[in-house]
């Protein structure tokens, strides 16, 4: 197991480099649209997750497609896109649930439960899932 994570280390730093700008965009996007005073979805905080989430999406595919895995074999870009989209999606799904629970069975309201919630647990959950998927059928190894 050691073994593997260190073959894997660069792609590792890539990712989680690419995964940080589009988590910044993500969450810093998320409380702009939310949180802050006069917010324009302060009162959808769903919505604001996930327009949020979807611009995060597109920083990491261009970040992940031309610079984490830019040595990957390239495929045609209508399938590799849709595919990563496709997988974004159950993503930001987990995020979206995660914060939909909180707010809505837990009752809870603050900006600090809805960051917990969708920007912690949920992204925290969705990035496993991203690296396994995008490893495995976006950008597969030759």
């Amino acid at each position: 197991m050691i073994k593997r994570l260190l073959d894997i280390r660069h792609e590792l730093m890539k990712f989680g480099s690419v995964g940080a700008v589009a988590y910044v965009i993500s969450v810093g996007g998320f409380n702009l649209l939310v949180h802050v005073p006069r917010a324009p979805l302060s009162e959808k905080p769903l919505t604001g997750s996930i327009i949020s989430g979807i611009a995060s999406i597109t920083v990491a595919y261009l970040g992940n497609r031309f610079w984490t895995w830019r040595d990957r074999p390239k495929g045609k870009m209508h399938r590799e896109v849709t595919l990563f989209f496709a997988l974004n999606l159950v993503g930001l799904g987990i995020g979206t649930l995660a914060l939909a629970f909180s707010r809505y069975v837990l009752d809870l309201q603050s900006a600090l439960a809805d960051n917990i919630s969708a920007n912690v647990i949920g992204v925290g959950i969705g990035t496993l899932f991203r690296f396994y998927a995008y490893r495995k059928w976006v950008f597969p190894s030759a």
